[in-house]
C-alpha cells in the first residue's frame, strides 16, 4: 500500500469528446506509466448489466455488477484509447455507443454504484505512475494528485470529434443527433448531486478547441514538468 500512495498521478477530467482517451493513451506511452479509463468502467457497469439482464433501475444488482466487474486495459495502437476487456471479451467497440455513455451516465449518478467502484479506481494507482482519465479524477478519487488537468472544448467541436471517430468505426450516426446528447449528458454529469462534473480548484484547465492532439499533449507535458520539479 505505501508504494501505492507514492505513484504519482496525472489526472485527466472533463466532458465527453475533449480529448481525454487519446490523451490518457499517449501520456501513458510517453511517461510508460499505467493508466485508468475510469469512464470505462461506468460503461462496463452499465454493459455488464445489460449483458446479464439487469434492470439499470435497481440499485443492489447494479452494485454487484460494478463490485465483480472483470476488467482488463490493453494498450493500442499510438493516439488510440486502450483495448478494454470483460470477463475476457472485447468490448470497446460496444463502450463507445453513445447508447453505453447515456446508460453510464445515469448510473454514475448512484452514490452506491460510485462507491462499489471508489476503491478498484485507486487500486490502479502503482509504480511508475498512473495517468487517470474520467469525470471527478481529480476532485474524488485522486484528491492528492500531484497534476491535474481539465480538459474542455467547445461542445460543437466535441460533436464533431465523436461524429468523426464514429464514421471511421463504421456507425451510423447524425452530427445533429450526436450534439443534443452531448449536451444532455453535460447537463446531467455537471449537476447532478454527487461527484458533479467540475475542476478540482488546483486543476490546470486546458481548452482544446481548435488545437491538435499533439499540441495539447505537449502543453500537459509541460504542466507535468513544472509540478514535478517543485
Amino acid at each position: 500500500m505505501a508504494d501505492n500512495i507514492q505513484a504519482p498521478v496525472i489526472t485527466l477530467d472533463g466532458p465527453g469528446g475533449a480529448g481525454k482517451g487519446t490523451l490518457t493513451q499517449l501520456l501513458a506511452n510517453h511517461l510508460n506509466w499505467r493508466l485508468l479509463d475510469s469512464g470505462a468502467l461506468y460503461r462496463l457497469t452499465a454493459l455488464g448489466a445489460l449483458k446479464q439482464g439487469v434492470s439499470l433501475d435497481s440499485v443492489p444488482d447494479l452494485v454487484r455488477v460494478a463490485s465483480q466487474l472483470d476488467v482488463e486495459f490493453r494498450p493500442s495502437s499510438v493516439g488510440e484509447p486502450p483495448r478494454v476487456f470483460l470477463a475476457g471479451e472485447d468490448v470497446t467497440a460496444e463502450l463507445r455507443t453513445e447508447e453505453t455513455g447515456r446508460h453510464a451516465s445515469s448510473i454514475a449518478t448512484i452514490p452506491e454504484v460510485r462507491a462499489a467502484l471508489l476503491q478498484r479506481q485507486r487500486d490502479f494507482r502503482q509504480p511508475p505512475g498512473l495517468i487517470a482519465d474520467g469525470r471527478d479524477m481529480g476532485t474524488v478519487v485522486f484528491p492528492d494528485a500531484p497534476c491535474k488537468i481539465f480538459l474542455t472544448a467547445s461542445v460543437e467541436e466535441r460533436a464533431r470529434r465523436r461524429f468523426n471517430q464514429l464514421k471511421q468505426q463504421g456507425q451510423d450516426v447524425k452530427l445533429s443527433a450526436l450534439l443534443e446528447e452531448l449536451k444532455a449528458r453535460d447537463e446531467q454529469d455537471m449537476n447532478r448531486a454527487t461527484a458533479p462534473l467540475k475542476p478540482a480548484d488546483d486543476a490546470v484547465v486546458v481548452d482544446t478547441t481548435g488545437h491538435s492532439i499533439e499540441e495539447v499533449l505537449k502543453i500537459i507535458l509541460g504542466v507535468w514538468a513544472e509540478k514535478s520539479s517543485t
